[in-house]
């Protein structure tokens, strides 16, 4: 028998057992959520898409909790009690997923998404009746993804060739792309979220290798606060994130060959791209890898057999590390190596080899992205980059340039160097929703941006010369002053994304940012809308207004320094008449004193911009859009000849230019089948504004001769723009892509001997441009069972036509009135075919 203490301790224990086994089986057993995100575009082999967030919101209220996708794109939420659960997913360009779970206790739901692109192109997406108004995006973008880079007929597999199929997006003559009005070098070029462009002129000069892009957007209107530093349009890349299973690929691994007369007398072009992927560390460290390798030879219409080719090689990598450091922390580090050398890249029909400018690249740009989730929902990223990157250019030779009546002659005057440096810090902080009057979500950051840059440029004689060939002007440069140039800005931006209800979105924000060189402080606050008038939400208004503060180029801060000009005069019997010595200076202007000399410039450009549009579902799978923008840039900076006293005048450089663009859109997107989509827009558009921007006589290559600044239609003025795309399944396997395109002419002037305007300028026109573009390609499985368990590989043949209908399109025009051929077009576009073979896993 036990004591007195024996059965006491006895009953206790009993007793604490008891109600521990009560306590334990009174509990209800916790539920949970898990899931793997993929890409739709993928059925065959879904790629897992991680470092995604994944919000969960339980509809009785409280807050909601998030979740980060690992290597393989899970994600998992535990210890969940019952009830209704909502699970959303967002990732920028594609279709935002919301998902409705009823969950009892004990219970495990398994909730897999595959996320589809939003747009692509224009290609417009109203949600059905049971979807809420996509309230994520209140600015009119276009997003363009790999899918479309690889299935439709581009002039040659660079993310720049596709950037034309965009509504709004305008490519001239000389290959510059512009944006609502305004040159690539006034616009912005971001990867991954930071700067990718020329320090020196803006230009989307660096290359990124076409399968290391997931998607790109193309935003003419983008009142986000995080974005500055630009006064046109902003373009966006978001590489791939290293997969966390292995893959590869390699494409277009057969050179195009070129014939003549029905011989065969070389390659036109070689373009194999490479890329391959894996986990290094399972869970933990991921890596990726794309490599381009170009060879291009682009034939001139107008110019001789064989030199009439524009010659391009080089090479341009991605190399991606990704760790996972947990499932609320990612890490992820780049490496972007180019190097490109262009020989003859600015002959026409007018200029031949001799007397053309070869130009090259090289560099590096590395970056680094900290990315840490709070258990809450918020985000904090912090992003690094630094770029280098040294350009050049120079003529065949060192004879005098001549610019006669019928073309160029000679050797290219200019010759310059430069070797430039950026350093690029952001940090963003992004809260989790907080519920007032509708759903709040603020950004707030700062970010550091210091650019410079040192170089040189060197100029031989220039030659004018008259009909008959007897000298009329003679420009020489004097001066070899080393050229450099910096800046430094800072910003702070706030945003707060008001979601009102669930058809009413607002985003209100401001950027304020400082320059060392331009504006010592500057202000630009952004508002936008998404509205759906009605409960179906078949009708989506957005609207919105903005300021937007450029960065002045390097290139103008080192502008005092470059050669001056001293142009002499001649009579046709060669007697000198006249001489004029031009010192590069900056210029502002003074009441009643016109442009004078100031020290240094001390402003930026400045736009603003404001747009709406409207989206209307007329039946379930077509779309129309109509949209109106308008934009208007101030303080851009103008080269222009300012005559003195004595012989002795300036070469200015003002910030008094600006322009004003107009823009009405009609967009119809239309998909008949699960498999086929077709877009289709008409563009009415007016761009006008001062010749002279030093984007339009410095880069890509400096002007010859420099005329007296005016203002009219810019190069890029293109009222009445058709454009179109498609995706289309045959019979099978077998799909067709066109492309169509048709434009009014491009505008452009009369000049005489002197090169100055004859008449106003930029009142005559190109022929109406029309092309049709063609492939046509299919897919098809081998089986390699020497490969393993992934048995299955798919190759993909397609053929290609660019300019079908052979319809020719001049580039070049005999525009000098002292020209025997004044009038005559050439340098007519042909038709060209080829074929690519791609082997991917």
């Amino acid at each position: 028998m036990l004591g007195s203490g024996g059965r006491r301790r006895l009953v206790t224990s009993l007793l604490s057992l008891t109600l521990c086994t009560g306590w334990i089986f009174a509990q209800a057993p916790r539920a949970s959520i898990e899931g793997t995100i993929t890409f739709a575009e993928q059925p065959d082999h879904p790629e897992a898409i991680p470092g995604i967030a994944v919000t969960l919101t339980v509809s009785s209220g409280g807050e909601p909790v998030s979740a980060t996708t690992d290597a393989e794109g899970r994600y998992r939420f535990s210890d969940l009690s019952s009830g209704t659960y909502k699970v959303d997913v967002q990732l920028q360009g594609f279709k935002h997923v919301s998902e409705t779970i009823a969950l009892r206790d004990g219970s495990a739901a398994t909730v897999n998404v595959a996320m589809e692109l939003e747009k692509v192109v224009e290609s417009i997406e109203v949600r059905d009746k049971t979807a809420t108004v996509p309230t994520d995006n209140s600015d009119a973008s276009a997003v363009i993804s790999m899918p479309q880079f690889t299935r439709l007929p581009l002039t040659e597999l660079k993310f720049k060739a596709a950037l034309p199929l965009v509504p709004g997006v305008v490519r001239t003559r000389d290959g510059q792309l512009n944006f609502k009005g305004a040159p690539e070098n006034q616009s912005m070029l971001l990867v991954d979220s930071m700067q990718t462009v020329d320090p020196v002129t803006g230009s989307f000069s660096i290359p990124v290798p076409l399968d290391a892009i997931q998607s790109m957007t193309v935003e003419k209107a983008p009142y986000g606060a995080q974005y500055g530093g630009f006064s046109g349009g902003l373009t966006s890349i978001e590489t791939k994130p290293p997969s966390g299973a292995w893959n590869y690929g390699l494409m277009d691994f057969i050179p195009g060959a070129r014939g003549r007369s029905g011989k065969l007398v070389g390659i036109s072009n070689f373009t194999p791209r490479l890329f391959f992927g894996g986990p290094l560390i399972k869970d933990k460290l991921n890596f990726s890898e794309a490599i381009t390798y170009d060879v291009n030879k682009r034939p001139v219409r107008g110019l001789p057999w064989p030199d009439n080719e524009t010659r391009r090689q080089g090479f341009d990598s991605l190399t991606s590390f990704q760790a996972m450091l947990s499932p609320q922390h990612l890490f992820t580090w780049t490496v972007n190596g180019f190097s490109n050398r262009t020989r003859d890249a600015n002959i026409s029909a007018l200029v031949p080899q001799s007397a053309s400018s070869d130009d090259g690249l090289r560099g590096v740009s590395i970056g680094a992205n900290d990315s840490y989730q709070f258990a809450s929902g918020a985000l904090v990223n912090t992003i690094f980059r630094y770029t280098r990157f040294d350009s050049d250019a120079h003529g065949q030779g060192t004879a005098n340039m001549q610019v006669t009546p019928e073309g160029w002659r000679g050797n290219f005057f200019d010759t310059w160097n430069r070797t430039s440096d950026q350093y690029q810090l952001e940090q963003l902080y992004q809260s989790r929703f907080r519920n007032w009057h509708g759903q709040h979500q603020v950004k707030a950051g700062v970010a550091l941006t210091r650019r410079s840059y040192d170089g040189t440029d060197r100029s031989h004689p220039v030659d004018l010369l008259r009909p008959d060939g007897t000298l009329a002007e003679r420009i020489v440069f004097q001066g070899n002053n080393p050229l450099h140039a910096g800046d430094t800005e800072v910003a702070e931006f706030v945003q707060d994304h008001w979601a009102v209800n669930d058809r009413l979105a607002l985003d209100l924000g401001g950027r304020f940012s400082s320059q060392t060189q331009g504006r010592s402080a500057a202000f630009a606050p952004r508002a936008a809308l998404v509205y759906a008038p009605t409960a179906d939400r078949k009708m989506i208004i957005r609207a919105g207004a903005g300021l937007f503060y450029d960065r002045v180029p390097l290139l103008a801060l080192g502008f005092a320094d470059n050669p001056t000009r001293v142009s002499s005069f001649y009579s046709p019997t060669g007697v000198l008449t006249n001489s004029l010595t031009l010192q590069n200076a900056y210029v502002a202007m003074q009441p009643g004193r016109g442009l004078v000399p100031v020290r240094s410039l001390d402003t930026s450009p400045r736009n603003t911009t404001w747009n709406v549009e409207v989206d209307r579902e007329i039946r379930p799978n077509a779309v129309l859009r109509f949209s109106y923008l308008y934009s208007r840039t101030k303080n851009l900076n103008v080269a222009t000849p300012i005559e003195g006293t004595g012989g002795v005048g300036l070469m200015g450089l003002s910030s008094t230019g600006g322009s004003h663009y107009h823009e009405f859109e009609a967009t119809l997107h239309y998909r008949p089948t699960e498999k086929s989509d077709v877009n289709v827009s008409y563009i009415r558009s007016h761009v006008r504004g001062d010749l002279n921007t030093l984007s339009s006589v410095f880069v890509p290559f400096q002007e010859a001769v420099i005329r007296p600044n005016q203002i009219a239609n810019l190069a890029q003025d293109m009222p009445n723009r058709v454009v179109g795309w498609g995706l289309v399944s045959l019979l099978g396997s077998l799909r067709i892509s066109p492309v169509v395109d048709i434009h009014s002419g491009l505008p452009y002037s009369n000049v005489d001997t002197l090169q100055n305007y004859v008449g106003a300028p930029n009142t005559q026109r190109f022929p109406n441009f029309f092309s049709l573009d063609v492939k046509v390609y299919r897919d098809f499985q081998v089986h390699l069972p020497f490969l393993g368990k992934r048995k299955t590989k798919k190759i993909r043949f397609s053929l290609y036509t660019i300019n079908l209908t052979n319809h020719s399109n001049p580039l070049s025009i005999y525009n000098n009135i002292g020209s025997s051929a004044f009038g005559h077009f050439v340098g007519f576009q042909h038709r060209v075919n080829g074929f690519v073979l791609d082997a991917v896993n």
